[in-house]
């Protein structure tokens, strides 16, 4: 009998942090807002709900999110299916989904890495956001979809991930962070199956949650 995917870790952020933390105005949680800083989402969309599927965990997509104080903006950095890697306001990523899904179905967590608190913040984590945003705009083919669907079936029957099937530019939303979170010598545990996975986040015990941002 094929196994589960199986975390990395017992949850450091547990399934009852949406009771625990109320949700609290846009306008409060974007005052809260530091460079590298994630956005752990439980989403009902298709790619949201195959990936909680593989991963038996209501954690289904994870993205970053930089302050770019010369023009007042608060940006998000996701990879989305069919799109790619993208940027968005953190106002619009609240109030809808990549694929244009309104209201946001869903809940979000900011949540901050305890390990960024050791890394310059006089200016933005300069080689993390190098490497997001050197990906914008990259899309994936039908093939590179295919690829990330097999990623997530093995993680499901807990199968190590061939390297022919290894991310090399296409990524689903936790491979691409957990790439950029290596940029500063950062490590998400994970079991080594499939594929990295926002619950795999969430497990780590160096992620703190920070609050819950209302989306309605």
């Amino acid at each position: 009998m094929a196994k589960l995917h199986v975390l990395a870790s017992p949850m450091a952020i547990p399934d009852t942090v949406f009771d625990d933390f109320p949700p609290r105005p846009y306008a409060e949680v974007r005052k809260l807002v530091r460079d590298g800083d994630l956005l752990l989402c439980s989403v009902h969309e298709p790619m949201s709900r195959l990936i909680r599927w593989a991963t038996k965990s209501p954690w289904s997509h994870v993205a970053l999110v930089f302050r770019l104080a010369d023009i007042d903006r608060v940006i998000v950095l996701e990879c989305v299916e069919r799109l790619g890697v993208r940027a968005a306001p953190l106002s619009r990523f609240i109030a809808r989904t990549a694929l244009g899904v309104t209201p946001f179905p869903g809940k979000i967590l900011l949540a901050r890495h305890e390990g960024l608190s050791a890394k310059s913040r006089q200016k933005p984590l300069r080689k993390m956001a190098d490497f997001g945003f050197d990906r914008l705009g990259e899309r994936f083919s039908q093939a590179e979809m295919l690829k990330i669907a097999l990623r997530i079936a093995l993680g499901r029957m807990h199968m190590k991930t061939p390297r022919s099937l290894g991310p090399d530019d296409e990524f689903i939303c936790s491979e691409f962070v957990a790439r950029c979170f290596e940029a500063v010598d950062l490590k998400v545990p994970w079991d080594g199956y499939g594929f990295v996975a926002p619950a795999d986040f969430a497990c780590d015990p160096r992620l703190q949650p920070i609050a819950q941002v209302k989306t309605r």
